[in-house]
């Protein structure tokens, strides 16, 4: 495998991890439980989005590709900050369930979203598939 080939197994590792543990620390907060508190879920996340953002980054690198002239990664990267947004609502700030779960759900889409973004290299990943 090459190197750009590992950066982005990497990369595609950690999306998985950090929106899995995303999903579950959404379900834990649904249901109120005491593990969201747990030293080790406060840090976790924050590890696997660093190797994330860091994998990104050297894949971008490694590539042709460029924030500045690629429609798609300029997508990309909006959905990542409505993502993070919605994401610290659903976790932290917002007191209300029923805006937590909103902000929780819509977050998995804009996840969702990303995902076919990349996959497909275009923001129009409807009219793409």
């Amino acid at each position: 495998m090459t190197m750009y080939e590992w950066i982005k197994l990497i990369h595609v590792s950690c999306a998985v991890l950090s929106i899995t543990g995303f999903f579950i620390r959404g379900m834990w907060m649904l249901v109120d439980s005491s593990l969201l508190q747990a030293k080790p879920v406060r840090i976790i996340p924050h590890v696997v989005d660093s190797l994330l953002l860091l994998s990104a980054l050297v894949m971008l690198f490694l590539s042709d590709w460029s924030v500045l002239t690629d429609s798609w990664l300029q997508v990309k990267l909006l959905a990542l900050l409505v993502y993070i947004v919605l994401g610290m609502l659903a976790l932290r700030f917002v007191k209300r369930k029923v805006f937590r779960l909103a902000s929780w759900l819509l977050a998995l889409l804009v996840f969702a979203y990303m995902v076919m973004v990349a996959l497909y290299k275009t923001p129009l990943v409807l009219a793409a598939s």
